[in-house]
């Protein structure tokens, strides 16, 4: 599993005070860096190799400016051509959203998915 920490702006709040929900789709991103790299050593924008086919996020409680948010990020499926990224973000030692992300090994030469090598399924399977 991997971790990192998100510090609320007070640019990402809206009218209620609490942190907006465009943002966490946003910090789930960043937390997919790690796995970026798995795919994309240094992360060569002309090597790219990877698309997003899907996101979805549940909001379980409200997101407060002011305090830390751990975003905790594990591969939780790896098939053939695609792998699932599942998040969950805590504040305060409390759930208040968790979300997937569906990932597809991308050739953008050929514009169609491919199959994850074994050797890069072994480093995504790491991670789960």
């Amino acid at each position: 599993m991997l971790s990192c920490t998100m510090e609320p702006r007070f640019c990402e709040t809206d009218a209620l005070g609490h942190i907006n929900n465009t943002v966490v789709p946003m910090w789930f991103e960043t937390a997919r860096g790690p796995i970026f790299e798995v795919f994309n050593p240094g992360q060569d924008l002309s090597k790219w190799n990877v698309i997003l086919r899907k996101i979805d996020v549940d909001f379980i409680a409200q997101i407060y400016h002011g305090h830390s948010v751990e975003i905790r990020t594990r591969i939780g499926y790896v098939g053939s051509s695609s792998c699932v990224c599942e998040h969950e973000a805590w504040q305060r030692g409390e759930l208040v959203a968790k979300g997937t992300a569906v990932m597809i090994y991308f050739d953008f030469a050929q514009q169609c998915k491919q199959e994850i090598p074994s050797a890069l399924r072994a480093e995504l399977e790491k991670l789960s």
